[in-house]
Order: structure tokens, then C-alpha cells, then sequence
């Protein structure tokens, strides 16, 4: 079973109710549900959260929940924790893990990832972009020399069940699917939100 996640847990000091704040005409998590519902690989897919109104607002939106315990909805709990008591609790053979907080996605990037994932028999399979960032005073060269590394952009994870029952989000088999610079905004401050809100925007015209 190919089971979808969208962890979405209450608290968020950043901005305050980050996951259900409107962003372009509807809640955040609202981006990502919708996104799921798209995927014709997904055999399911659930939310996984501690609060009232995030379960409320996502079965609005035709999502089911799932109660998160309190000890892993905290500023400090780990995704890892949340998706090893998920494979415990719902019978799946691979997570497919959505963060909310990266609400720009093609139509068929979830799939992608499903389907390369089936096809080469990998453990784990994750977004991301080149990126070229580094401390200063570690290089000398120019950016555009700069080889870079890969840098997952929390939009789709395709996870063996297996890896994550051993506390594991990744092993050294694994393959990468580069997205656009769109895809890559990750919300968790006031000016990602408004650039978030900007492309969701122009991309509804």
C-alpha cells in the first residue's frame, strides 16, 4: 500500500497557525490535500495532526486524520518519530511523506516520484535543487564553479516502510528528482509565505 502523509501539527511559532492560514484563497494544507487527490499512484493518504481545527479544515477539503500524539506534536519532536508510529498504527508498504509547508507542486510530481521509486526498486526517493550555498570562508571560487550538493526541498518523499521502522529517512540507495525554483519555496517565515502566495497566485490566473 502506498500510503500518503501530510503532517501538520498545531503549534507553529513562526507564523501562528501556519498550516491552516489562507494563503492565495484557501487554508495552506488545503495546497497539499489537493495535491494528493490528484495522484492516481496513491493508494491513500491521510493528515496526521494534534489539533481540532487542522482535522476539521482537512476533512472539509475530503482529507481523513489521524490523531498525533501530544509528546510528537512539540517544537523539538522529530518527523521520524511521527511517521514511525504512523507505520505501526495503518497497515502501508511505502510512505509517501507531503509536507504542507511546500505547497507548490506540478500535477504529476507525486507520481513521479512513485513511479521511479517502483521502477528502481530504491529505498527512498526525494525532491530537491542543486544547491550551491556555502560558509564564507570555506571556498575561494565562484558560485557558478561551485559544484554544489543536493538539498531536499521537503515537497515528496517515497519511503520504504522498512527504513523508517529502523529510526531512518534515508540509506545510500536512494534517487533524487530535481524540481523548479517554485517548487522549492519551503514556508517557515513571513517573507516565504508572500512569496509562496505570489506564485500560487500567478499560477491560478
Amino acid at each position: 500500500m502506498m500510503l500518503g502523509i501530510i503532517p501538520a501539527r498545531g503549534g507553529s511559532k513562526g507564523i501562528p497557525n501556519k498550516n491552516i492560514k489562507s494563503i492565495a484563497g484557501k487554508p495552506l494544507i488545503a495546497w497539499t490535500i489537493e495535491a494528493a487527490q490528484q495522484s492516481k499512484l496513491l493508494d491513500d493518504f491521510i493528515v496526521s495532526t494534534d489539533s481540532a481545527e487542522i482535522a476539521e479544515i482537512s476533512q472539509q477539503y475530503g482529507s481523513k486524520y489521524t490523531q498525533r500524539p501530544k509528546h510528537l506534536a512539540t517544537d523539538t519532536s522529530l518527523i521520524i518519530d511521527t511517521l514511525q508510529d504512523l507505520v505501526e498504527k495503518i497497515p502501508c508498504d511505502t510512505i509517501v511523506l507531503l509536507q504542507p509547508t511546500s505547497p507548490i507542486r506540478n500535477d504529476l510530481l507525486i507520481d513521479a516520484c512513485i513511479s521511479l521509486y517502483k521502477s528502481t526498486k530504491t529505498d527512498v526517493v526525494v525532491t530537491g535543487f542543486n544547491c550551491k550555498y556555502k560558509p564564507f570562508g570555506t571556498t575561494t571560487k565562484r558560485r557558478q564553479d561551485t559544484k554544489g550538493f543536493f538539498y531536499n526541498d521537503g515537497n515528496v518523499m517515497v519511503i520504504n516502510k522498512d527504513i523508517i521502522k529502523q529510526g531512518k529517512l534515508f540509506t545510500d540507495n536512494f534517487k533524487t528528482i530535481y524540481t523548479s525554483r517554485e517548487e522549492n519555496i519551503e514556508i517557515d517565515d513571513d517573507f516565504d509565505f508572500w512569496l509562496a502566495e505570489k506564485v500560487l497566485m500567478n499560477r491560478n490566473k
